[in-house]
């Protein structure tokens, strides 16, 4: 079989990366710088500061992602980059990095859905995997769960998605960073969370659980306001806040309505396996929940590929390429650009 390099580029938000993927699977480099200390102080990204930082991180990460797989723009067949969503001030560095490259040597150019980047993460190996991993099945359910997005999608075939449900409030991601906030962890949420809800009683709280019967949506905003109302009452009370026991409250309420909902709608549309991507992917309690069950076959990144990276954006780029898809040099950004 004919080998498809892919150098992906990814900056939709705060991270600048670079990767090197063989044939939309076999990773051969993976570098990504993250803002995360630049950002502390102001409890979330602040879109210009993002965009600065990426200019100044750009060229260096490209560079070290070619060297770390040997490898020169020589050596590549086709640059991929996230289009959308995202940043706006950050999609174009990335991009105008792209095109630069591509019209420098002449090579194709794909852009990239986000979204899609996370569902292929899922198909990705490392270049020193012994045994590579089989591909997913189709038809998969897609639960996308990030900062910015939660959504469910049908997917049939490579390429064609089917949104069956979308946070119609705030996505899962960001209701993690809410309550962060709100109970005084430090940024960034996710992980906060984590680490104190393993120190606490999830059934401390009794958190509303928004169902949304009879769709495939989702809800977080009367979630968030539980929480909210719960710590301004013990505020009132001058009392110390057991933020061990509300963050593990909080957790267990959105895992289970996100694999609840899956779960539901995987049985429905009858799918071979279920995909779980996207930032909050990474959440010990929402893998142990999806590999803990035995009805279908599950697929969840490697906590390194969770988090935006450009390894996910090489592989939806080569299976964008190899269907016939190259774009022109002028392609913009599309910072609210759907999956489907």
């Amino acid at each position: 079989m004919q080998i498809v390099r892919v150098l992906g580029i990814e900056s939709s938000c705060d991270e600048t990366a670079a990767s090197v993927v063989e044939n939309g699977r076999c990773m051969r480099s993976n570098v990504i710088a993250t803002q995360i200390d630049l950002h502390k102080q102001y409890g979330g990204v602040f879109p210009e500061v993002a965009s600065r930082q990426h200019i100044l991180s750009i060229y260096p990460v490209v560079e070290e992602a070619l060297q770390r797989a040997h490898m020169s723009l020589d050596n590549i067949d086709v640059i991929a980059v996230t289009r959308g969503p995202g940043l706006a001030g950050s999609l174009v560095v990335g991009m105008n990095t792209a095109k630069g490259m591509a019209f420098g040597k002449g090579l194709p150019l794909v852009g990239v859905n986000h979204l899609e980047g996370h569902i292929y993460s899922s198909w990705i190996y490392p270049a020193e995997t012994p045994q590579p991993p089989p591909e997913p099945e189709f038809p998969l359910l897609a639960l996308l769960v990030s900062g910015g997005h939660t959504e469910l999608n049908l997917i049939t075939d490579h390429l064609h998605y089917q949104r069956l449900g979308v946070t119609l409030d705030d996505a899962a991601g960001e209701a993690f960073d809410k309550v962060a906030r709100l109970v005084g962890l430090p940024y960034p949420g996710g992980p906060s969370v984590q680490k104190a809800a393993a120190e606490g009683n999830p059934t401390a709280f009794e958190f509303p659980r928004s169902r949304l019967d009879g769709t495939w949506n989702f809800s977080f905003s009367g979630l968030k306001t539980a929480v909210l109302r719960v710590v301004r009452k013990l505020q009132e009370e001058n009392k110390v806040l057991p933020v061990n026991d509300l963050a593990a409250s909080f957790q267990a309420c959105a895992v289970d309505v996100l694999f609840t909902k899956t779960m539901k709608a995987a049985r429905e549309y009858n799918v071979k396996a279920i995909v779980v991507a996207g930032g909050v992917s990474a959440n010990r309690a929402l893998r142990e929940a999806f590999t803990g069950q035995t009805e279908f076959p599950v697929h969840i990144p490697p906590l390194s590929l969770c988090t935006d990276n450009a390894a996910m954006i090489a592989a939806a780029g080569y299976y964008h390429f190899i269907n016939g898809q190259v774009d022109p040099l002028d392609l913009d950004v599309l910072p609210t650009w759907p999956l489907s």
